[in-house]
């Protein structure tokens, strides 16, 4: 009897579930699965099933439900329900930075853009753009420290393979809807800095690391950044990664091309002169963009606009005492060309364009005498017959070299070469296609420096100077997630020179007067913010923004 009871409820054995921990050791991840234990009719022994259900969270020993496939739900990310999620402890954390980050996301409709285009993300996305300005240089895997001791919108520890799969997860197509957004909240009809730094890489995985014209004078393969700024707004608006190896002048067409795609098809661009050649202006003439260009003194179309005013150029009615420099406008044609596939032909028309020249008399010294002294080390090294294989071109060009038996080498400047050479030191010239005066167009081109500050905050800032990352999808999150960062400094920065704050604080200085801020968070209760002084007030009032107060 008791062998037919034991035969019958083994047959049909109740299915009991268990719930079993395991840790994958390549990615670290602890997995949770759901064991179900039956008997096997034909091998005539107990099974059993599994099934995944979630990973195991390391903070809080709770299982986040997944999708079948090791990815976390999109459902399960944040809470359905919208506004503050009302607190279970106790707690006492910097607020007052934080803050400041909170009114400035919803001033510029950051926050909104990016809870549109990352409804799963955005919070994880500003959580980390919070600490990238906040802890200067630091690494991600400090996140955890800053995490315990700030009020921040994603309120939980953001861990490196965390991190590392947000930035997987952020698609171009992503950025281009946050790009479109951004883009209609910018000041129409501003000109928009457009610039090219070099970020140098190990990666040996990332396609677009490439060994190029490095501008960190670094001696490593790099990928290049594309960013455009708003002068008046000085707010970053777009970026692009190229190859490393893309010289600036090849990307403005694609620059042109993705504008368009971004619904911005009129805009206008202020360049250095590694942007400019032929097709280029040919392009910006074709897609009628305006456009304030810097260009190389040395070019033919340069230097015979400037020929015909060059004797008078630098009497004083030409002069500015503002910026110490003598200046002139000249009106010009440039001769347009442009090839038309479909009809088989090529169309050439003049275009009128604006030549802005500039004479520094500082800088015309500085350079002459540093050209006399290579010449010096040009005749040493043929006087003493100590050639270098390098400098053939510049004896031939500089000097005559006459070899005898009896007197040896002598040398010869060739005065000719040489004062033509010193003729245009001083000098250099900007183009535009906007009709403006001398000084209009310097102030406008001089603001082009935004770009080259914002890239200097990108890499020592936002620590960015090198990739630090081994896949490209990574890369791709991960600018893009410092470009957010970006945005805020930008304008914390601006706000700054508007008030004069540089002359009382640095930018981590004034950070660190509203970061001690605090605030309380107790079960029930509304959040409650600590003493404020006036001086922080000031500070608040100053970057545009209402000082906190208790919820």
């Amino acid at each position: 009897i008791l062998k037919l009871c034991y035969r019958i409820r083994s047959e049909e054995l109740i299915e009991m579930a268990t719930i079993i921990k395991q840790k994958d050791s390549r990615s670290g991840i602890t997995y949770a699965y759901e064991s179900v234990s039956y008997w096997d009719k034909e091998k005539k022994q107990s099974r059993a099933k599994r099934t995944l259900i979630g990973r195991v969270d390391e903070d809080t020993g709770e299982i986040v439900p997944t999708d079948g496939r090791g990815r976390r739900s999109n459902s399960d990310e944040f809470p359905k329900k919208i506004g503050p999620v009302p607190t279970e402890i106790a707690q006492r954390r910097f607020f007052g930075a934080t803050y400041l980050f909170d009114s400035i996301g919803e001033k510029l409709g950051i926050t909104k853009d990016l809870k549109t285009c990352f409804p799963n993300h955005y919070k994880q996305i500003l959580s980390i753009a919070y600490y990238l300005i906040m802890e200067e240089s630091n690494p991600l895997f400090r996140f955890e420290k800053w995490h315990t001791t700030h009020k921040h919108p994603y309120e939980k520890n953001i861990p490196s393979q965390r991190s590392s799969e947000l930035f997987a997860s952020i698609t171009e197509e992503n950025k281009e809807h946050f790009f479109r957004l951004q883009g209609k909240r910018r000041i129409e009809n501003e000109y928009w800095a457009y610039d090219i730094t070099s970020i140098s890489s190990y990666s040996e995985l990332i396609s677009q690391v490439q060994w190029g014209n490095n501008k960190e004078d670094d001696r490593l393969p790099q990928i290049n950044l594309a960013m455009v700024f708003g002068e008046e707004s000085n707010l970053p608006f777009y970026y692009r990664e190229l190859a490393g190896n893309i010289p600036d002048s090849k990307t403005v067409k694609n620059l042109l091309a993705d504008l368009n795609v971004l619904g911005i098809p009129k805009v206008k661009l202020v360049m250095d002169r590694g942007f400019y050649s032929e097709e280029n202006i040919n392009g910006l003439f074709k897609d009628h963009i305006k456009f304030l260009i810097a260009a190389r003194i040395s070019l033919k179309f340069i230097k015979s606009n400037l020929d015909p005013i060059y004797e008078t150029f630098r009497s004083f009615e030409h002069y500015s005492e503002k910026y110490d420099l003598y200046a002139q406008t000249v009106q010009s044609k440039w001769t347009y060309v442009e090839m038309r596939p479909n009809k088989g032909d090529t169309v050439t028309m003049e275009k009128r364009v604006y030549l802005h020249y500039y004479f520094n008399i500082d800088k015309a010294a500085e350079d002459e005498k540093a050209f006399d002294r290579k010449l010096i080390k040009l005749q040493r090294e043929l006087e003493s017959e100590k050639r270098v294989m390098e400098n053939e071109k510049l004896y031939k060009k500089y000097f005559e070299i006459k070899t005898t038996p009896k007197r040896g080498t002598k040398v010869f400047v060739k005065q000719d070469i040489i004062q033509k050479e010193k003729r245009y030191y001083g000098y250099f010239a900007l183009m535009s296609n906007e009709a403006m005066d001398a000084m209009t167009a310097l102030e406008v081109y001089r603001n082009k420096d935004v770009v080259e500050k914002a890239f200097g905050n990108l890499k020592d800032r936002l620590n960015m100077r090198r990739t630090l990352v081994s896949s490209q999808q990574s890369l791709n999150g991960k600018m893009f997630t410092e470009f957010i960062a970006l945005i805020y400094l930008s304008y914390i920065k601006k706000q700054m020179q508007e008030k004069n704050l540089f002359k009382t604080y640095t930018m981590q200085d004034l950070l660190d007067k509203i970061d001690v801020i605090e605030c309380f968070e107790h079960p029930g209760q509304k959040l409650r913010v600590g003493e404020i002084l006036e001086k922080q007030k000031q500070i608040y009032y100053d970057l545009g923004v209402e000082p906190p107060t208790s919820l």
